[in-house]
């Protein structure tokens, strides 16, 4: 059986339960794992190469791109453009018909394929949530999340300057509501007004 060879770019969260995914898969082979920078390499990844540029890695039939949501678009179209399919779990709901738009000009030019939001939020949930609808038309139906770690929205607010480390939380409310706890730890010189008005005004917290 032909295997087809994945490359992992970025390796948070997301990207090790990645790497367990494709262990666990009989049809997949790693070829390797895509990181801004090399470091010291992590024990679990003894067995597979880890380089800046995936084009160190040869042959790879699909780009796993396991990075911030707002980087997804960038590297999408640089491994498109390079013959790679890619898979990304994008994350920002308003933002989605964009993406698709430019990532499919660039898939077709290239002849390639690029899945999008293929998460759990959109994505898994998504299809679900259409799938009972599709049963129970006349039915309610809301998702009710939490509590939990909201990766996209923690990341968001890491990257916001003063932060220092940060933790976004998602509580259910019930009736498909739900709010978000943010917790942050600030840098020397840093003030929570500054910062507070940073994540507000960002299109994750906006709403």
């Amino acid at each position: 059986m032909t295997k087809i060879r994945a490359a992992v770019v970025g390796y948070g969260n997301i990207g090790k339960f990645t790497i367990q995914a494709l262990e666990a898969a009989p049809d997949m082979e790693i070829a390797g794992v895509v990181r801004r920078n090399l470091g010291e390499k992590p024990l679990e990844l003894t067995p597979y190469p880890i380089v800046t540029d995936i084009r160190e890695l040869g042959h790879v039939d699909v780009a796993i791109l396991c990075t911030p949501t707002r980087e997804v678009e960038k590297y999408a179209l640089e491994f498109l453009a390079l013959g790679i399919n890619t898979v990304d779990s994008f994350d920002i709901h308003t933002q989605i018909t964009a993406l698709r738009r430019s990532l499919n000009e660039a898939a077709v030019k290239a002849g390639k394929v690029s899945v999008i939001s293929a998460g759990w939020d959109p994505g898994s949930d998504s299809i679900v949530r259409t799938l009972l609808e599709a049963a129970a038309p006349k039915g309610i139906t809301y998702t009710n999340f939490g509590p939990g770690m909201s990766m996209g929205h923690t990341v968001c607010v890491k990257s916001k300057p003063g932060v220092k480390n940060a933790l976004s939380m998602t509580m259910p409310k019930g009736d498909g509501m739900h709010r978000r706890m943010v917790y942050v730890e600030l840098l020397p010189g840093a003030t929570l007004e500054e910062v507070a008005k940073a994540v507000k005004e960002d299109p994750y917290f906006a709403s």
